[in-house]
């Protein structure tokens, strides 16, 4: 009986033992998840490579909430989950075929560290972000911050949206704004136009598909390269939008500006703030507001616009200008002025409008069209239109062409001058010529011909050669440098020859000569001037300056009929 109880009692307390330890363990459990509930800490991102000491496997509940929140980042797949509060209990450790969502988008790795809480992640290899059709971010590493909805993506990044492409090693992605930054270099693909952009900043909006760039920015196509430190660009309508000092450079081109916009599809550039492009033809183009199509290869600009052409020696300037490199043509307007400077004096020249232009021998030409005035310290001139090869350096100038040197003018409806060195050294006039000089009071040395060629040396006249129709009124000087007569001839040519200082060494006319000598106080006013003898002093450029200033009596001259040589009615 004693031995049966005490058995009895014995099996007693050994289950009884064993009850007691299964309440305690259950107790234990109880309490660790719990703790784990009602203790929830900041979470901080788990060290990569951090192993736990004692790993639980979980199966995963997928959660009857709703999995649509915008905001809240759900555990859609891993092939292991496990935890150890040993280690942390605001995260789950998931392995294998991992995949999260937010809202429409959906993040994939390999491993990962979850922080369920406050819906952060750490994703370590083939990290993979999508969202729809039109969004791919790929990279080695991604943290992302729930609580400020920003991906931290690290090493051989790519944002793939639509045909843009951005690869770097170091991006940081704002969710909620779709706005992309790096920091440790970059490049932007536009896939539409084959532009590559890369720099060592970069900010990228993919709602508005626009971009920012800066430091070391370089944007390179097939036609052309962009430097800079400060780039805008929108990879919708492809243009750049320029704010720093920038070069472009295509084809022996360079463009030089500091603001302005290029258009990378149709090519072409709207430039700001005296911009400059140097073409390949060694012409360089400079305006307030300058428009550049490389595609064409033209330009044009728009105020205080200067053209220089230093191979040739021409400096155009004006209010508009414009310049074609496949014909190597240019031309400027509006208080338009060239200046040629391949002799030792600058010759200023000033028309409506003047153009500089290859002819069939490829001879570089300047033109100058309406109302044309140039000055050069000893030779000044107006005309109508004006033309100089820069072969011969020869002034072609027609219609009521006038040309001064010292006090001396010789007018005609054409004139040809040959500029040699820092001189005219000689003139022709082809079509009707007239020679006229100051010699005192109101007396001038005057002879018209048909035509006339005349020789300088040192800025003095030393032959003239006359052909047709040859008038000559001349006051000889006599010894005591007084006038007290004039000479008044006709005949078919002349041939005048002169000493230093204009002192007449040798006079022919032939073969019939006609004429008289007649005493100063017997003259009569009319009796003083051949036919179509007029003094257009008050016309003369005097100073480069001066050669903007178009009188109403100039404007009148140049609408006249050309002059014939023979004395009008009115006259």
């Amino acid at each position: 009986m004693t031995q049966r109880f005490f058995t009895y009692t014995k099996g007693y307390r050994i289950t009884f033992a064993v009850l007691c330890m299964c309440i305690v363990m259950c107790g234990l459990s109880l309490s660790f998840d719990y703790a784990w509930a009602a203790t929830p800490q900041k979470p901080k991102a788990a060290n990569p490579g951090a192993k736990a000491g004692h790993v639980q496997r979980i199966t995963p509940q997928i959660p009857k909430s709703n999995r649509y929140q915008k905001d809240k980042v759900f555990l859609e797949n891993s092939d292991i989950l496990t935890a150890d509060d040993r280690i942390s209990t605001e995260y789950q450790v998931l392995k294998g075929n991992v995949r999260f969502r937010r809202g429409d988008m959906y993040m994939f790795c390999d491993s990962a560290y979850f922080y369920d809480l406050t819906s952060s992640l750490d994703a370590f290899g083939n990290v993979k972000m999508t969202q729809g059709d039109t969004l791919f971010v790929y990279a080695d590493v991604m943290h992302y911050y729930g609580d400020e909805q920003v991906a931290q993506l690290r090493n051989n990044v790519r944002l793939e949206n639509r045909k843009t492409t951005l690869i770097t090693d170091s991006l940081d992605y704002e969710i909620t704004s779709n706005v992309g930054y790096y920091f440790e270099g970059g490049k932007l693909i536009d896939g539409k136009n084959n532009t590559e952009l890369t720099s060592r900043y970069g900010r990228y909006e993919l709602d508005t598909k626009q971009a920012e760039f800066t430091t070391d920015v370089r944007l390179v196509n097939e036609k052309y390269t962009m430097e800079t430190n400060l780039l805008q660009y929108n990879t919708g309508t492809h243009i750049a939008r320029i704010i720093d000092q920038t070069s472009i450079e295509s084809d022996g081109n360079t463009v030089l500006t500091t603001s302005g916009w290029y258009n990378t599809s149709a090519d072409d550039a709207t430039l700001y703030d005296r911009s400059v492009i140097n073409s390949k033809d060694g012409k360089t183009l400079v305006g307030d507001t300058v428009y550049y199509n490389r595609q064409l290869n033209y330009g044009e600009a728009r105020g205080n616009v200067v053209i220089t052409d230093a191979k040739n020696s021409v400096i155009l300037d004006g209010e508009y200008g414009y310049h074609d490199e496949n014909t190597h043509y240019s031309y400027v307007t509006n208080r338009a002025r060239a200046r040629e400077f391949s002799q030792k004096d600058t010759i200023y020249l000033h028309a409506d409008t003047l153009c500089t232009l290859l002819d069939v021998d490829s001879v570089r030409l300047l033109r100058a069209f309406n109302k044309v005035r140039f000055y050069r310290n000893d030779v000044q001139g107006i005309c109508d239109s004006l033309q100089m090869s820069a072969a011969d350096t020869i002034l072609n100038m027609y219609r009521h062409a006038v040309l001064w040197s010292d006090d001396r003018q010789i007018s005609g409806n054409e004139i040809n001058a040959h500029m040699n060195d820092s001189t005219c050294d000689w003139a022709t006039l082809p079509n009707f010529g007239f020679m006229a000089q100051h010699v005192g009071e109101t007396y001038y040395d005057q002879l018209s011909a048909k035509k006339i060629k005349a020789f300088f040396e040192k800025k003095e006249l030393r032959q003239m050669d006359c052909d047709g129709n040859v008038q000559v009124i001349m006051y000889p000087q006599e010894e005591d440098s007084t006038y007290n007569k004039q000479v008044n001839a006709e005949s078919s040519y002349l041939k005048l020859n002169l000493k230093a200082k204009q002192e007449i060494e040798k006079i022919a006319m032939w073969p019939d000569v006609s004429g008289k000598v007649s005493p100063l106080f017997l003259l009569k006013k009319s009796e003083q001037f051949l036919p179509g003898f007029a003094w257009y002093d008050a016309l003369r450029p005097k100073h480069p300056d001066e050669i903007f200033d178009v009188s109403d009596e100039m404007k009148k001259l140049m609408s006249e009929p050309e002059k014939t040589g023979r004395r009008s009615k009115k006259e």
